[in-house]
């Protein structure tokens, strides 16, 4: 057993933890939005205007934040006058990015609002910068936020939406240095000005506007961002980064088939999240030395070769502890990094990539990474307080940090959250508390072999336990077990 210290003070305030951190992504991509979180009106699955029951009872319990939609690559094929009016004299399309499939677009701008206000969640939307218009775009806007005497507010209207929704989040384009037209960063940072400009505010709705930004680790790109964009602009920009085991896109590897050297190297990848952070982070801190652009990683997570006997347009793939850990170190990178990074949306959150749930028919799964947002969800809108680990290193020949760590205090509470990824050591760990009177502690766990999941005849192997810590005046204790996930509240 290792022994790790963790090093608190609740008194080093460093930013809040935008409850947007904790948000997630819906493509019209395989399975996501059609039958998984979208079964129309006549299915025999229980439903609110075709929109499942039972998923938005979940999206509800860990609070979900803020939906992205309708896209990813989808997002710059999509023309929204598609998917409004009666469904059954809606326009179709072939999805040419995902799977080859007619999209009869009958989950429209209507039904995307919806879900949002069923969840109680702020939506973000992905507008057409790579194949649409300037004037549609603009109609867009005009559509869902106008209350105004106008041909847009007299066609919501006409639709069944009387008054306008709010709409904070808007993303213009997307991947637009690839999928979204394959664009210099020169070339997409004046369209993005001139898109942006008509972009207006309408009956007191004030958007935050979001602009393409890297993918990965291409530098240039948010270089030319900030030279180019100032907040007036822009309130955000976003960054792309997915964990492939491989680091081969062609080949990347099972999500359920893998040796524990490949779970450490899935491990190293997921790391390089805090290298990202910190890299475009310094470049926009050149420009931008009060904040006032921050950085959205609206795309992260494990990305593996598709289920076997699947649509590969589909990317539908399982969901094991390895999941479960990368989800839990990436948030506390986020978390960590909270001055600069104000929102993160997980791909995707059903039936695709490193999905929530997944379901088949009536049947629903909860994943190993939606009890991590479970269990992490009371740090959203709290304070990130100083959280230093005294680290060990595990797996053979690696620099991987055996714990990640952060902590943050809201209404008087502490919430610290731990993941150790070793696959077979325990670690000791002694939480040194500084600057927070702690009178109780309660905790929970998720923890299994890395290769533990949850599928449709076992939905519940892994699952949240309550688990045992000690307390004796600032000090805190656990041993927590190997691929684990640990969520410690502190009163």
């Amino acid at each position: 057993m290792k022994k790790i210290t963790l090093h608190i003070n609740a008194l080093d305030k460093k930013a809040r933890i935008n409850p947007e951190i904790y948000g997630h992504f819906t493509e019209h991509l395989g399975r996501c939005i059609y039958n998984g979180i979208y079964v129309g009106e006549n299915s025999s699955i229980p439903n609110v205007r075709g929109i499942r029951t039972d998923i938005v009872e979940a999206m509800k319990n860990i609070k979900v934040p803020v939906l992205r939609w309708p896209g990813g690559c989808f997002a710059d094929e999509y023309h929204w006058k598609d998917g409004i009016g009666e469904k059954s004299q809606r326009k179709k399309m072939v999805n040419t990015n995902w799977g080859g499939v007619t999209e009869d677009n009958s989950f429209g701008t209507h039904e995307f609002f919806d879900l949002c206000e069923q969840v109680g969640c702020e939506p973000y939307l992905a507008g057409n910068l790579g194949s649409g218009t300037i004037h549609e775009l603009a109609e867009w806007i005009e559509y869902i936020t106008s209350d105004n005497n106008s041909p847009m507010t007299d066609l919501r209207k006409k639709n069944g939406k009387q008054k306008p929704w709010k709409l904070k989040y808007l993303g213009i384009g997307n991947e637009n240095w690839g999928c979204g037209g394959s664009m210099r960063p020169e070339y997409y940072a004046d369209e993005y000005r001139r898109y942006q400009t008509f972009c207006r505010n309408f009956s007191g709705n004030e958007l935050f506007k979001i602009a393409c930004g890297p993918n990965s680790d291409d530098y240039y790109w948010t270089e030319v961002m900030m030279k180019k964009l100032n907040h007036w602009h822009t309130r955000g920009i976003s960054l792309h980064y997915y964990t492939i085991p491989t680091g081969d896109w062609n080949k990347k590897g099972s999500a359920r088939d893998f040796t524990v050297p490949e779970y450490y190297t899935t491990i190293s990848k997921t790391l390089f999240m805090e290298e990202l952070i910190t890299r475009h982070g310094e470049i926009m801190n050149r420009y931008d030395p009060q904040h006032k652009i921050g950085l959205i990683v609206d795309e992260w997570g494990g990305w593996y070769d598709v289920e076997e006997g699947t649509n590969p347009g589909f990317l539908y793939q399982q969901n094991t502890m390895r999941d479960a850990i990368i989800a839990a170190f990436n948030l506390n990178i986020f978390n960590r990094h909270c001055d600069r990074v104000i929102m993160a949306n997980l791909a995707q959150a059903v039936n695709v990539l490193q999905a929530l749930i997944l379901t088949e028919g009536e049947k629903m799964v909860l994943t190993p990474t939606y009890h991590v947002f479970d269990l992490y969800k009371s740090h959203q809108g709290g304070e990130a307080v100083y959280c230093h680990i005294d680290n060990r290193k595990v797996g053979e020949g690696t620099d991987i940090p055996m714990i990640s760590a952060s902590a943050s205090v809201k209404d008087g509470k502490l919430t610290v959250t731990i993941a150790n990824c070793s696959v077979s050591e325990e670690a000791d760990v002694d939480m040194s508390v500084f600057g927070f009177e702690a009178k109780s502690a309660e905790a929970r766990i998720v923890m299994g072999e890395c290769h533990a999941l949850n599928d449709f005849d076992s939905p519940n192997t892994v699952s949240p336990k309550m688990f045992e810590t000690a307390l004796s005046g600032d000090r805190l204790s656990a041993v927590v077990p190997p691929c684990s996930v640990v969520s410690v509240i502190v009163s």
